[in-house]
């Protein structure tokens, strides 16, 4: 019984620290590099594209116009435009979203933990340590874009998990905007 015990106040212990590093990351964030008119871009995006973009919503699995997409070209976050991924990272995993294997530069994408899933139940985290997920947004305008998750194909074992309300298509060779 005391090592049960113990072990549930290391557990809540480590949560603590956890818990309140990413409060503190999150407060200190480094600034956008782009700063974005929100009555403006809510004016621009669908309802579904907000909600994913801004409230770092999720789209129903298998509804996004990307999931089963593989034409050549690159991918693009839908707000500044930045580009993300290439389709030739792009892979089938079978999760109901696009996934990719790769960045197309790592300082493209910012990674946060992300512990929304379990909401503030900490006996459920601690049970489940693996339902901390790490949450994907674009380092230009901090667009929310999906998850990343360690169980992707050789040699990354990297699943960019991303919704298709976050992302634009530019074919091979198609000429993208230059601004938002």
């Amino acid at each position: 019984m005391n090592t049960i015990c113990r072990n549930v106040s290391v557990r809540l212990r480590y949560l603590t620290v956890f818990t309140t590093n990413s409060i503190l990351r999150r407060g200190s964030s480094k600034k956008m590099t782009v700063e974005i008119d929100k009555e403006e871009l809510k004016k621009r995006l669908t309802p579904l594209q907000w909600h994913v973009t801004q409230e770092k919503g999720t789209e129903r699995p298998f509804s996004g116009c990307y999931n089963k997409f593989y034409e050549k070209g690159t991918y693009t976050c839908i707000i500044c435009e930045q580009e993300l991924f290439s389709s030739d990272t792009k892979y089938d995993s079978g999760c109901g979203w696009p996934a990719f294997n790769e960045v197309l530069d790592q300082g493209r994408v910012k990674l946060t933990k992300d512990t929304s899933h379990v909401g503030g139940n900490l006996l459920l985290l601690i049970a489940n340590p693996d339902m901390v997920r790490t949450e994907v947004t674009c380092s230009k305008c901090g667009a929310h874009l999906g998850h990343v998750f360690n169980d992707g194909p050789k040699p990354t074992r990297k699943r960019f998990c991303i919704n298709s309300a976050s992302i634009n298509f530019h074919a091979a060779g198609e000429e993208k905007k230059t601004t938002p």
